[in-house]
């Protein structure tokens, strides 16, 4: 018998509106977010810290991007308790709104040179509110996906939201690369080039905002409001409850998103063209390259956390990033744009291995009513203590050491951390996301519980 609130309710075309809103929003969100990074890898340390001297000024640009990061979860609970309050798609479109607006407004910003001290704490402010939009974003993307699709089909659903990264930083790095090498190359791109990336996101937000007002609300939600059923606050009852499956979810998160952000958080864009003095175009299109790598290997890790589990996808994708964590150096430190774009290339393989299972993974991790705020705050903490800061510890441990096996070593402990927390959680495959299975959603979600879904054939729907 099908689920009251099985997702199969929604039409196969609705599903498919739902998919590409989900790409195309989280596209725009994270291109929005990686343009930043990107720009503090290239010429933030220049415009808006410059009396701080070379290095120091490239640690504080990079800290700048870190910083964000302890906001996001002031995003996620924000949107998580609203999300579970009135609805998943309501959420998404002012995630998007304030994403967008703050990004053009760093693309008309007095520099240092202009405004003096006021200049980067204008920057940081509004790159604040990045890591706000950020944080609340990506839980109703994941949900709006993973509660419209068939059971059986979740995982390469949840996958679409996902492939938003490697798409935005495809998008950011390929735009900074025509800037820097055809529309405003050499002082022009620090002069004024650099500022177009950014005002570029007014119309991403306008195409982002109409595709996502023209899909359904989540199925999962519009049953609980029906039925009168929202948690009054999420929140509390999310940290009194589940609060062990908020650590664990966010530590799952810790390897991919700290290796993730040796891209993303423009760390290795910065050591290929800073200590490398490798054409910062060559850089920029071999990360668009990697880029394009990491949505195919996320694509492809859907697939297989339908076929194989969630889990074991993780598991081999961790593996992977175990390795290429070394790997990845070995190539960049060769200084050829052919090694360059090998190692980028290895690398994005495992990421995308443990990225696409993950909307999936954490939406069957959580009960309906705190779904959104337990997804959203996991995700969020897992971004501080993965990401966050890893280029600027990069950097810390490059200077400290001159040498990149210090970054290498790091990038496997948060592998190793990560392989630990999956190893705690079971793979909840094909459980029921509706509201009338909420006690079975809220046990057996870690090896340490009973499994009350496993004594349950699994939903067809």
């Amino acid at each position: 018998m099908a689920t009251p609130a099985a997702p199969a309710a929604s039409s196969a075309a609705n599903q498919r509106r739902v998919a590409l809103a989900t790409i195309i929003g989280t596209t725009i969100e994270w291109y929005d977010f990686f343009i930043y990074a990107t720009g503090a890898g290239l010429v933030f340390a220049q415009l808006f810290f410059k009396p701080a001297g070379e290095e120091i000024g490239l640690l504080l640009s990079f800290a700048t991007v870190g910083i964000s990061f302890l906001f996001r979860p002031l995003g996620a609970f924000l949107a998580g308790h609203f999300g579970d309050v009135i609805g998943r798609r309501a959420m998404l479109v002012i995630t998007l709104i304030l994403m967008g607006a703050a990004t053009t407004l760093i693309g008309v910003l007095p520099t240092f040179a202009q405004i003096r001290i006021a200049a980067p704490i204008l920057l940081l402010l509004l790159r604040i509110l990045q890591g706000i939009s950020a944080g609340g974003e990506w839980g109703g993307a994941v949900l709006m996906a993973v509660e419209h699709a068939p059971a059986d089909r979740r995982g390469r659903a949840g996958a679409f939201p996902q492939l938003g990264v490697p798409l935005g930083m495809l998008l950011a790095s390929g735009v900074m690369a025509i800037m820097t090498g055809l529309v405003s190359p050499g002082q022009a791109f620090i002069d004024w080039g650099w500022r177009v990336p950014f005002l570029l996101s007014v119309v991403l937000i306008a195409v982002g905002y109409m595709v996502r007002r023209s899909v359904e609300e989540s199925p999962v939600f519009t049953e609980i409001a029906e039925r009168g059923q929202q948690t009054k606050v999420p929140i509390v009852a999310l940290f009194r409850k589940h609060w062990h499956l908020v650590i664990l979810a966010a530590l799952v998160f810790v390897g991919n998103n700290a290796a993730g952000y040796m891209t993303t958080g423009g760390f290795l864009q910065g050591y290929a063209t800073g200590k490398l003095k490798m054409d910062a175009t060559a850089v920029l299109l071999a990360v668009t390259v990697a880029a394009a790598v990491w949505f195919f290997s996320t694509l492809a890790a859907g697939y297989l956390a339908d076929t194989i589990g969630r889990r074991n996808t993780y598991l081999i994708g961790f593996a992977i990033q175990a390795v290429m964590a070394f790997v990845v150096f070995f190539f960049v430190n060769q200084g050829t744009v052919g090694a360059l774009y090998t190692g980028l290339i290895l690398f994005s393989i495992g990421l995308g291995l443990t990225y696409g299972p993950q909307a999936a993974w954490y939406s069957e991790i959580f009960p309906a009513s705190v779904r959104f705020s337990g997804v959203s705050i996991s995700y969020a903490i897992g971004a501080i203590l993965g990401g966050a800061f890893a280029p600027t510890i990069a950097q810390a441990l490059l200077q400290s050491t001159g040498s990149t096996v210090s970054i290498s070593v790091y990038l496997l402990i948060t592998v190793l951390v990560s392989i630990a927390a999956v190893l705690m959680l079971r793979d909840r495959r094909g459980i029921p996301l509706g509201p009338d299975h909420e006690a079975e959603q809220a046990s057996g979600s870690t090896m340490f519980a009973p499994n009350r879904s496993a004594e349950k054939a699994p939903a067809k729907a």
